[in-house]
């Protein structure tokens, strides 16, 4: 429910706060006044399409905010997912528009996309004006209107239908792209398979070509390594039999022999031979390791530096194919080995796509049946349901049929073509309503249709806009009957220039236009006693002192009480 809405530089309104609530609100006005505007503040509130050219001339944007009552699960929900709140029951909406036809919405005290407020207005609101009057006579719209009627059940069966029907069309699409991509995945997977002999072939592994890198440079530069260990381990312990060669091992050792004899005489003499002895082991240590580099040196060789260089060039072949290192040749490979899977799986999918096909359109059209069943049940009684309406609507003759008519063709709706027929007298034959119903018959059908609809699924919040359009007297007096009695369930907002619409509000706002400044601007008033009888008198003459009119409103206001 709409407790407030406040309406700034949108159209001809400056800045208006219309106090809505509970029940039934009626809104005039003098033609051209800004009526309309009411209409389109809550279209953009609901997320409907912006318009810069309804900013109003001179301003900067337009902006429109409702508090809006609601203790929906749902609302909440999605509410909570934009990042706003609903404080104490209470959602602030907001939509601004500006001059250069940006449009901006906010929720709950959070920006928001101006979709949310469409999906929430889906939750809290039902529009009614001439572009719905017109969408009736779609066979889609009239088919959603017959399911609303239909009640939980036919929902549940809608609902799992809807499923089975996308999976089918799923399962049915990638069972003809495998089909009709079978030989070019059966060339894609040879060559996968061509590619992965390859790469078995030569079997990377992570990181080798680094080593190899290394390798052949270190054997490549084996004679001057050989030449450097060699003589580095002659100089720490040379095999030469002259006796004037030294070599740093026997001298640490004549070292340590002339210590020796002293060591007992000096605590740091002692120290410094053991020092000795430990530098004369490492020595010989180092000289040995020299001496077993050098000889590996000689036994690898060329013939090391070959074989390494052979396995770079294998490595380097795959890396112009799959990867810029081992690594991403092992990724590439295992990527492919997936994708060979796959591919090789072909004919397996085919044959369970296929028997998953048949299941789900055997159930499908089991499901199907049954949504022609509950519609052609729903579619007897909302006739019966709207008739009475009708009646009530001074159409007392006129006799509305809802058809269910079976096709071969499963949508995503099922397998039905709805029509809404009216014949509106005896004897008449029952036609679409697109073609036998006048404006104002057509208004009565749609508000009739909301009624019924709204004791099997009721909406929050009702806005009709001209709803009484093409009709008068007796027929309007009936309409603002049936308006009160849907504000019972459901607050109900009127745009109307009829007083016997009028008299039934609970609540009346007049927008009332100002021209007085030079240039027009509107603003809302709430009326109650004087204020409102002189507006009903004015609804019916145009005159708001005339004393008949005066009377004569009085008389409607007595009625609608």
């Amino acid at each position: 429910m709409i407790e407030e809405l406040r309406i700034r530089d949108l159209g001809v309104i400056a800045d208006a706060t219309l106090p809505l609530g509970p029940g039934f609100t009626a809104i005039t006005g003098e033609t051209g006044a800004g009526k309309t505007m009411v209409v389109s503040a809550l279209g953009l509130l609901m997320g409907e399409r912006s318009d810069a050219g309804a900013v109003r001339l001179g301003t900067q944007q337009a902006r429109v905010s409702g508090i809006v009552r609601t203790d929906s699960a749902a609302v909440r929900d999605i509410v909570e997912d934009l990042g706003g709140d609903i404080e104490e029951g209470d959602l602030v909406m907001s939509r601004t528009v500006s001059a250069e036809g940006r449009s901006r919405a906010a929720v709950g005290g959070a920006n928001a996309p101006v979709g949310a407020l469409g999906r929430l207005s889906e939750l809290l609101f039902a529009v009614h004006g001439q572009s719905e009057q017109l969408r009736l006579k779609s066979q889609a719209a009239q088919r959603d209107t017959l399911d609303r009627f239909g009640g939980e059940a036919l929902a549940a069966v809608l609902s799992e239908y809807r499923g089975v029907h996308a999976a089918r069309a799923a399962a049915e699409a990638r069972f003809t792209t495998l089909t009709e991509t079978r030989d070019s995945r059966a060339a894609e997977a040879a060559k996968l398979r061509a590619e992965l002999d390859e790469i078995a072939a030569v079997d990377p592994i992570a990181g080798e070509e680094i080593e190899l890198t290394s390798r052949i440079e270190l054997l490549g530069n084996v004679e001057g390594l050989r030449a450097a260990a060699v003589g580095a381990g002659e100089a720490l312990a040379s095999e030469s039999d002259d006796p004037m060669q030294r070599d740093a091992g026997g001298l640490v050792d004549l070292a340590v022999q002339d210590l020796e004899r002293v060591a007992d005489l000096d605590p740091r003499i002692a120290a410094v031979t053991e020092q000795l002895r430990s530098v004369s082991f490492q020595i010989s240590d180092a000289a040995k390791e020299l001496a077993a580099y050098a000889n590996d040196l000689d036994e690898e060789g060329p013939g090391e530096l070959a074989r390494a260089n052979e396995r770079l060039a294998q490595l380097t072949a795959l890396f112009r194919f799959y990867g810029a290192s081992s690594e991403e040749v092992l990724a590439h490979a295992e990527t492919a080995s997936r994708a060979l899977l796959e591919l090789d799986g072909d004919d397996e999918a085919l044959g369970g796509l296929e028997a998953s096909v048949a299941e789900l359109r055997d159930r499908e059209r089991q499901l199907a049946v049954q949504l022609t069943e509950l519609r052609a049940a729903a579619a007897e009684r909302l006739g019966e349901a709207v008739s009475a309406e009708l009646r009530e609507l001074a159409l007392p003759d006129a006799r509305f049929v809802a058809t269910v008519t079976q096709v071969d063709t499963l949508t995503g709706s099922g397998a039905d073509e709805i029509q809404f027929l009216l014949a509106p007298h005896p004897g008449a034959t029952p036609r679409q309503i697109a073609k036998s119903a006048s404006g104002g018959e057509l208004s009565r059908v749609m508000l009739a249709l909301e009624v019924v609809l709204a004791g099997a699924d009721p909406v929050p919040t009702f806005v009709f806009d001209e709803v009484d359009a093409g009709v008068g007297g007796a027929a309007a007096i009936e309409i603002g009957r049936r308006l009160k009695q849907l504000s019972r369930t459901s607050q109900v907002i009127v745009v109307t220039h009829l007083a016997q619409v009028a008299a039934f509000a609970t609540n009346h706002l007049r927008v009332v236009k100002d021209s007085s400044g030079g240039f027009t601007q509107s603003s809302c008033q709430r009326l109650e006693g004087e204020a409102r009888l002189a507006e009903m008198a004015r609804l019916l003459s145009g005159l708001d002192t005339s004393e008949s009119a005066l009377d004569h409103a009085a008389e409607l206001l007595e009625l609608g009480a």
